[in-house]
């Protein structure tokens, strides 16, 4: 599956199928905030929750891509991602975008 986040794919011409997600909702952990509240006293990179974003990215991606691929797309153009806090100490993860089927 090829994802792209331009509108349109250069060279190809397509049937648009429809707009496809996939999101999770992942919370921290004590641990994490343990150790990210340590980190606010010295500053730089929270590395546990850069971690816990990346997953939470592949997920909702792979979650997308699952729907697209259920439709018979070929690729899923437009792609964002968005991502808000639900409650405290989680936060949603958003992936979305166009599926299109490519023409001959």
């Amino acid at each position: 599956m090829q994802l792209i986040s331009i509108e349109n794919y250069p060279g190809k011409d397509f049937e648009v199928l429809g707009m496809v997600k996939g999101a999770i909702v992942q919370t921290k952990n004590v641990g994490r905030d343990f150790m990210a509240g340590m980190k606010t006293l010295v500053g730089g990179e929270i590395v546990g929750y850069t971690e816990m974003l990346n997953e939470a990215r592949q997920i909702a991606t792979k979650r997308m891509v699952d729907e697209a691929e259920a439709l018979g797309a070929d690729a899923v153009i437009g792609v964002r991602f968005g991502s808000s806090q639900v409650m405290q100490g989680a936060a949603e993860v958003l992936a979305y975008g166009t599926a299109v089927k490519f023409r001959e």
